[in-house]
């Protein structure tokens, strides 16, 4: 089901200031900031040869990883994504074994512009999980 490791997220409590250590300091190609409303925070990435970094701050007291910030002050990893060839399917075959989808359970639209899911935490040894269709 699942293919190749799309990115791993980890929030970062500056974003300019990540951006800049993560170019100066490891050479790193790192995108220019791109806000997401619908997900409630700002993402660069960093363009990895076989991968990618998703550095992701909060918009606002209300995003999703507000929280995730308040109770790990200087960030940390926050996600895995995955890609998958088929998000419906996925879903569909996920929920029959029993995981659950965070959300109303339809994909949004992801920061690549492709179609997303999350992954409940508690279903993955406590990882969170994001699926994008490839």
């Amino acid at each position: 089901m699942i293919e190749r490791l799309n990115h791993v997220a980890i929030v970062v409590p500056d974003l300019n200031v990540a951006s800049i250590l993560y170019r100066d300091a490891l050479g790193a190609n790192v995108s220019e900031a791109v806000e997401l409303p619908a997900h409630g925070v700002s993402v660069v990435f960093v363009e990895l040869n076989n991968s990618k970094l998703e550095l992701i701050h909060p918009l606002g007291p209300d995003s999703p990883v507000a929280k995730f910030l308040q109770d790990n002050q200087a960030g940390g990893v926050h996600h895995i994504c995955y890609e998958v060839r088929d998000i419906f399917s996925a879903r569909d075959v996920l929920q029959a074994k029993g995981m659950r989808v965070l959300g109303d359970g339809e994909p949004k639209e992801g920061a690549h512009g492709k179609p997303v899911l999350f992954l409940h935490p508690k279903d993955f040894c406590g990882t969170l999980i994001e699926l994008e269709q490839i």
